[in-house]
């Protein structure tokens, strides 16, 4: 991936809604072989390091299909994208190098990259019960705002691609219910 090529990006959480790079086009697409979690940490912006929120995170999954959104960067913006998503992914979040399709009226499968937080960094909180995690994300907050903001707008963002994400979902109704925090 050098600045003379495009760049594909596949962005699954934040990066649908709120993008902030500069980029030549934007598809759906979809990561067959991922599944989308809550399972990081962010102590960076949707919590603090006292209180940390929860943010998603793609994790191995055999039979599961993640749908998002393919992102071609031009390649004059290349550098200064990878520069910008390096900062903003830095809570623990590596480079990860892998196959989407893209979707749209040519369908078709390209090399992309993506941002993911594995097991084996700081700020990895991993599986828990939905209800457990949905009062994380109902009582967090951080620099970037309410924990339960990035839900929403997540969910959101998801309704609107047609992507069925039952985990997504699940939280969403049951942070509806602590309205309260």
């Amino acid at each position: 991936m050098t600045d003379q090529t495009s760049l594909w990006l596949f962005g699954y959480g934040s990066l649908i809604w709120r993008p902030a790079i500069p980029y030549a086009e934007r598809l759906p697409a979809r990561a067959t072989g991922y599944e989308r979690r809550f399972y990081q940490g962010s102590t960076d912006h949707r919590g603090v390091p006292e209180a940390p929120g929860r943010v998603v995170t793609l994790v191995p999954s055999a039979a599961a299909v993640c749908g998002g959104v393919a992102y071609r960067v031009a390649p004059a913006d290349v550098a200064a994208v990878l520069h910008t998503l390096d900062v903003r992914e830095q809570g623990g979040y590596t480079r990860l190098e892998l196959s989407v399709q893209v979707l749209g009226d040519a369908p078709r499968e390209v090399s992309a990259l993506t941002y993911v937080a594995a097991p084996d960094n700081p700020n990895w909180l991993g599986p828990a019960p939905v209800a457990a995690i949905a009062r994380q994300i109902a009582g967090s907050r951080g620099p970037s705002g309410k924990n339960r903001e990035y839900l929403v707008r997540l969910a959101a963002a998801l309704r609107e691609l047609a992507v069925d994400d039952p985990h997504v979902f699940e939280l969403e109704r049951e942070v509806a219910g602590h309205e309260d925090l």
